[in-house]
């Protein structure tokens, strides 16, 4: 299956879908797979400034618990309250259901740092 061609990839598999001053930020089906069996999501709440690089929350599985990153700036505006409740979603859904946060930012620059699907899709086989 192709990643969505809408989305920005990073090499620690979160993607950015970017829209107007908001990007929402998911983990990508390779790192849902990865992990195996998603059991507990945890996200900054919204209202929470980010720095580019910050952490957004973690998520952890029956293998491993990994951080989750935002590459922009920017405020939370929405947390996924149905991932928080429903990890499965991540395993399910990673790029529509199971999106975590919203983040509003002055400045998606650095997404343009980032690989696009086929890029994405080359490099992780997916």
């Amino acid at each position: 299956m192709s990643s969505p061609s809408d989305c920005r990839y990073s090499d620690s598999h979160e993607w950015f879908r970017h829209d107007g001053d908001t990007v929402t930020i998911g983990i990508t089906p390779h790192a849902a797979a990865e992990l195996t069996d998603v059991t507990f999501v945890e996200l900054r709440p919204a209202g929470t400034n980010l720095g580019a690089g910050d952490a957004i929350g973690e998520v952890e599985s029956v293998k491993t618990t990994s951080d989750i990153y935002s590459v922009v700036a920017g405020e939370i505006v929405e947390i996924n309250d149905h991932a928080v409740q429903d990890p499965a979603l991540l395993n399910n859904d990673p790029q529509g259901d199971g999106w975590l946060v919203k983040v509003r930012t002055a400045d998606a620059g650095p997404l343009e740092t980032l690989m696009d699907a086929s890029a994405y899709d080359e490099k992780y086989g997916t």
